[in-house]
């Protein structure tokens, strides 16, 4: 063992060499990419400044949207696990990265390692006419006697959500909703997108590597056994595979063509029945591929939506002329004590409650950044060129705050006919993203929030256990209030609540 060693000690010189060379090229490396931009100086070798993205991620991305708006350029640079980044605050520039999604330009990834979470053959992954061709055959999913057909869905699911979280929360005590709500999304998607084809037991399977899957993505990226990340993975296989089950299932269904779609996936493959009968079109999906598409469905609905619902109840509590409006608006279309549920036709009445929804997602947009690889060097400015394999951050949250009247004000009358703000500023209204990727589902979401708040509203009286830094960012990983919405519930109404 002495002699072992004593070989191999005089190479230490010539190791820590090396080492200290590699760790000067990383840091060179660096600092050519980032040339004349705003960020850090130096950072760690290898790690970069991962750490402090997974222990901070409000701070890291506060400093990153600060560091790009101290230039005109409106762009700032750091460097994590290996990888050197972009933070995009311009929102021209996030135009220019969304209208340039294609093979020789930025590839879309969703998140910064999401290839290996969601797989190569990801909607989010492709490109050109098998991209459109698929958005045309989704597209009859998300049709006005379709999402009529949802509507009801959610709204039975939201009462019953809303009845247990009365009963199970003692008298006087505040309780947080982010978990509830989460709890009641899931189900909800669960319901609109695969109806009845998930029985008990795969639900439960289902929320237990779902959970999985989110604890993941906040993880750093270590694929190894025992890891959150590994773990992710995992479990994002078995649910794809649980999803292409329900395609099967809902394909033998559809085929007999004695029943009309109850469920996104009816419609789903329905539209692919058609196109496998037609012989001039030649697109059509696997169950595979439909189950990994509609685990994309799942994840935008899931997790954006919980982000919604959760600012949704902290800005209507801080503002209460607002809810008020909301709710006279929602008692001239509705009455709880009807026993109906909310027509869509109702729903598209209520153009308050919907400016209300809107003015939520743009003050606080879910997902605050859309990332992109750069497949090819581009010329991103005249002065700047992202490096091939960038991963770039255009900000859809910072994107919001630009253009508008009074953009750091919730004022939801900027969304109405009168002030048009929407249209006015359509450029910087990006939290559905733009170009060719952008959200299919975006009606639906929409339809979604307006459905809780006009429900929740009418059905509960709440107020905010408020706490110092309650209303803070913390990122989940989309963004919540930091003390995950805590509230106080008590019933306002209880003509739709089921008796027990």
């Amino acid at each position: 063992m002495e002699l072992a060693w004593s070989s191999i000690t005089p190479f230490f010189p010539h190791i820590i060499s090396i080492v200290a060379l590699l760790l000067l090229l990383e840091q060179l490396s660096y600092l050519r990419n980032k040339r004349f931009l705003p960020g850090p100086a130096l950072v760690l070798p290898f790690v970069g400044n991962a750490i402090s993205l997974v222990a901070d991620p409000t701070d890291f991305w506060n400093r990153q949207s600060a560091y790009a708006k101290s230039t005109s350029i409106g762009i700032s640079a750091n460097y994590i696990i290996g990888r050197y980044i972009l933070y995009v605050y311009s929102s021209d520039l996030s135009h220019k990265i969304f209208a340039n999604v294609r093979p020789d330009a930025f590839h879309l990834v969703g998140h910064p390692f999401g290839k290996k979470l969601f797989g190569e053959h990801n909607l989010i992954y492709m490109f050109g006419q098998d991209h459109k061709d698929l958005r045309r055959q989704i597209a009859p999913n998300f049709t006005p006697k379709a999402l009529y057909i949802y509507t009801d869905i959610q709204q039975r699911i939201i009462i019953q959500h809303l009845a247990r979280w009365l009963r199970q929360t003692p008298p006087g005590k505040s309780v947080p909703l982010r978990i509830l709500c989460r709890d009641m999304n899931l189900e909800t998607s669960q319901t609109v997108f695969v109806g009845p084809y998930l029985d008990e037991s795969s639900r439960v399977r289902f929320n237990v590597d779902y959970n999985f899957f989110n604890v993941g993505l906040m993880k750093l990226p270590i694929d190894l056994p025992g890891f959150a990340f590994r773990n992710a993975r995992l479990a994002v296989e078995r649910l794809i595979e649980t999803l292409s089950s329900c395609a099967a299932s809902s394909e033998r269904r559809m085929e007999t063509k004695e029943e009309e779609p109850s469920c996104l996936i009816d419609f789903w493959m329905q539209e692919n029945l058609r196109l496998a009968a037609d012989k001039e079109k030649k697109y059509e999906c696997s169950h595979r591929e439909i189950g990994g598409h509609l685990f994309d469905f799942l994840f935008a609905a899931q997790d954006a939506s919980t982000s919604s619902l959760l600012w949704a109840v902290a800005l209507l509590d801080s503002h209460p002329r607002v809810l008020a409006r909301v709710r006279e608006e929602v008692s001239q279309h509705w009455s709880p004590e009807s026993g109906n549920l909310i027509s869509g036709d109702q729903l598209r009445e209520m153009k308050f409650t919907e400016a209300v929804a809107r003015e939520v997602v743009r003050i606080r947009a879910p997902a605050t950044m859309v990332p992109h690889i750069a497949g090819v060097d581009f010329p991103l400015t005249e002065n700047y060129t992202v490096p091939k394999g960038t991963i770039v951050f255009p900000s859809v949250f910072d994107s919001s705050f630009q253009g508008f009247t009074e953009p750091d004000k919730f004022d939801p009358d900027r969304f109405m006919e009168l002030r048009q703000e929407d249209r006015v500023y359509k450029k910087n209204y990006l939290a559905f993203g733009s170009g060719a990727h952008q959200c299919v589902g975006q009606r639906y979401a929409i339809n979604h929030l307006m459905l809780f708040i006009s429900v929740f509203t009418a059905l509960i009286d709440f107020k905010r256990d408020r706490s110092d830094g309650c209303d803070e960012i913390a990122y989940v990983p989309t963004i919540v209030p930091r003390d995950d919405c805590r509230v106080f519930l008590s019933p306002r109404c209880s003509g739709l609540f089921p008796s027990s």
